[in-house]
C-alpha cells in the first residue's frame, strides 16, 4: 500500500489548457497548476501543435504544482496522464518529432474521409470500432498522409496521441491505451487492433507505426531520471497512461456509480453525450455515427454522440440581445446577460416553438453528419417574444441531447451533467425533461484529471478495483437528483417527432444554400 499522505498527480493535456492536479489518495483535490495550450491554424484547414512545446508546457505545469504542494516530490506516489483525443503525433528515430502534430481540429483529411466512407468495407470498419469515420481521427489522418504526404510516414517510427507523447517523455516508453487504439484501429469488444479496420483504412503497409497497447490500471512505467530532473519529481515514481480525456472526464463526473452504468453529458461550446454500457448492450445506429470508447473497467464501454453546437447557440442569441441593448456610451456584453437566462426562461411560457441548434459553421456531427446543417426556428409567430425565443434555444439543446441519446438506444435512467452551463436551472430542467430522467451535477472541479488519477489509484493498489475507487472519489460529490417536470417531459415527447421531421426534411435545403 502507498504511504497514507501520498499524492497522485493527474495530468490533463486539453486543447485549451494543460493542467497538473494533485489529489490525496481519498480523492480530495488539493492543488492545481496549468499552462495555456497553443496551436496554429492554416488556410488549408490545418490545425497543428508543436510536440516540443507541449512537453515544455507539461514540465511548466508540474513545476508550478511543486510550488503549491509542500514536499510534492517525496509525497507523489504516482503520476497519471490523459489528454485531448484523436490527432496524429509522429515520432521518429531517437523519439524525435517528425513534424508538428495534427490535432483533432485539423480538417485536411476531409476528402479521404469521403473516399473511405464510400468504400464497401466501411460498414465492417464501423461494426468493429463502433466509431464513425471523421477528419479528427488518427486513422483518417494517417490514410490521408499515406496518400498525399508519404514522406512524413516514411520518416516516422510510431504514431502517437497527445497523452502518449507525454507518456513517452515521462517514461521513455512508446505506447497507447485501449480506448484510443480500439475506437480508431481496433475492436471495442477485444480492445485490440483489428486487421479488418486497418485494411479498411488502407494502412496495412503502415501497421508498424501503431504502438503497443497498455492498460494503465494494470501496467505502469517508472519516471526516468532525465524526466524526473526536468519536472522536479523523483526518478522511479510510477507513471500511468490513462485513457482518452473524454472518458476520463466522464469517469470523474459519474458516468458509472454504485456498480451501475449511467449517462453523462458535458455541455460546453459543444455537447458530449455518453452512456456507460456493458459491451453486449451497445447499439450501433444505421447512420454509422458516434464513438464507442472503452472505460478502464472490464467489459464496460461508453457509447458517445457529440453535437457541434451547445452553449454557442445561447451565446449567439445573447449577443444579439446585447447589441440591441447597447446604446452610445452604454455598452452591454453578452456575458453580462448570462445571469438573466433563468429569469427570461421562467418568464416565458411553454409553446410549440422549435429551435434546431446547428449554429456552428462546421455544421453537425451527431447523431447525423452534415457540414451544411444550419440553425433555425420553426413555428415562429407574432405572439413570440425574445424570452420565448431564448427558451426555444435552451430547449433546442435538450432536443439535440435527446436526439443523441436516441441514436444510442433507450433513454438513460439518470443523467449526470458537467460543464459551466450546468449551473443554469433552465438548462438542467430542459435536459431532464428531454431525456425524461433525473439529472445530477458533480461537484468535482477537475473531472478529467480526477478520472486519470483514479486509474493510477487502482494501479498502485490504493483500491482493489475501479468501482471501489468510484465509491470514494465520485459518488460523494454527486448532487441531489432533480426530477423532470412531468408536463415538460410530455411536451418534449409530443414535439420530438416534429423536431426530427424538420431536420430530416430540411437537409436538401441546407445543401442548396451551401452552393450560394
Amino acid at each position: 500500500m502507498p504511504r497514507s499522505d501520498g499524492i497522485i498527480i493527474g495530468i490533463d493535456a486539453g486543447t485549451s489548457v494543460l493542467k497538473a492536479v494533485a489529489f490525496e489518495l481519498s480523492g480530495r483535490q488539493i492543488a492545481s497548476a496549468s499552462a495555456r495550450n497553443r496551436y496554429q491554424t492554416g488556410e488549408d484547414g490545418s490545425v497543428t501543435q508543436s510536440l516540443g512545446q507541449t512537453w515544455s508546457d507539461c514540465v511548466s505545469a508540474l513545476l508550478g504544482l511543486s510550488d503549491k504542494v509542500s514536499d510534492l516530490a517525496s509525497r507523489a506516489v504516482a503520476i497519471a496522464v490523459t489528454g485531448q483525443g484523436d490527432g496524429t503525433w509522429l515520432v521518429g528515430a531517437g523519439n524525435a518529432p517528425v513534424d508538428d502534430a495534427w490535432l483533432w481540429l485539423d480538417a485536411r483529411a476531409a476528402s479521404t474521409v469521403t473516399r473511405l466512407s464510400a468504400e464497401a468495407n466501411s460498414r465492417a470498419r464501423f461494426e468493429a470500432t463502433g466509431t464513425g469515420l471523421n477528419t479528427c481521427q488518427q486513422g483518417a489522418q494517417l490514410a490521408h498522409m499515406d496518400r498525399f504526404m508519404p514522406e512524413l510516414l516514411d520518416q516516422a517510427e510510431t504514431a502517437l496521441h497527445c497523452k502518449d507523447w507525454l507518456y513517452l517523455n515521462l517514461t521513455g516508453v512508446r505506447a497507447t491505451d485501449p480506448s484510443e487504439a480500439s475506437f480508431t484501429f481496433g475492436n471495442f469488444r477485444s480492445r485490440q487492433y483489428d486487421p479488418v479496420v486497418i485494411d479498411a483504412l488502407g494502412l496495412g503497409r503502415r501497421r508498424s507505426l501503431l504502438p503497443e497497447i497498455i492498460d494503465g490500471t494494470e501496467i505502469s512505467h517508472p519516471l526516468t531520471g532525465e524526466a524526473a530532473k526536468a519536472v522536479g519529481l523523483l526518478a522511479g515514481t510510477p507513471v500511468c497512461l490513462g485513457y482518452v480525456d473524454m472518458v476520463m472526464t466522464a469517469l470523474g463526473a459519474g458516468v458509472r456509480t454504485g456498480g451501475q452504468n449511467a449517462a453523462c453529458s458535458t455541455i460546453g461550446s459543444t455537447g458530449v453525450h455518453m452512456r456507460a454500457k456493458a459491451v453486449p448492450d451497445v447499439h450501433l445506429n444505421d447512420e454509422g455515427t458516434g464513438y464507442v470508447i472503452a472505460l478502464p473497467i472490464p467489459g464496460i464501454v461508453t457509447q458517445v454522440q457529440t453535437n457541434m453546437g451547445a452553449t454557442i447557440n445561447i451565446d449567439w442569441i445573447l449577443r444579439i440581445a446585447a447589441d440591441l441593448m447597447s446604446d452610445g456610451d452604454r455598452q452591454v456584453s453578452y456575458s453580462d446577460l448570462i445571469p438573466r437566462i433563468d429569469t427570461w426562461f421562467a418568464e416565458s411560457r411553454p409553446t410549440n416553438l422549435l429551435y434546431h441548434p446547428y449554429i456552428s459553421e462546421a455544421g453537425e456531427r451527431g447523431p447525423f453528419v452534415n457540414a451544411h446543417a444550419r440553425a433555425g426556428f420553426t413555428g415562429l409567430s407574432m405572439r413570440h417574444g425574445f424570452a420565448d425565443m431564448l427558451r426555444a434555444v435552451v430547449e433546442g439543446l435538450g432536443m439535440a441531447t435527446r436526439d443523441c441519446y436516441a441514436a444510442m438506444g433507450d433513454m438513460p435512467s439518470e443523467l449526470r451533467i458537467t460543464g459551466g452551463a450546468a449551473r443554469s436551472r433552465a438548462l438542467r430542467s430542459s435536459l431532464s425533461a428531454a431525456v425524461k430522467a433525473p439529472v445530477r451535477i458533480s461537484d468535482r472541479e477537475e473531472a478529467g484529471a480526477a478520472g486519470v488519477a483514479m486509474m493510477a489509484a487502482v494501479a498502485i493498489g490504493a483500491y482493489p478495483d475501479m468501482d471501489s475507487c468510484i465509491a470514494e472519489w465520485v459518488t460523494p460529490l454527486l448532487g441531489e437528483a432533480e426530477a423532470p417536470n412531468v408536463e415538460d417531459a410530455e411536451r418534449y415527447d409530443r414535439l420530438f417527432d416534429a423536431y426530427k421531421d424538420v431536420r430530416e426534411a430540411i437537409a436538401p435545403t441546407w445543401d442548396k444554400l451551401a452552393q450560394h
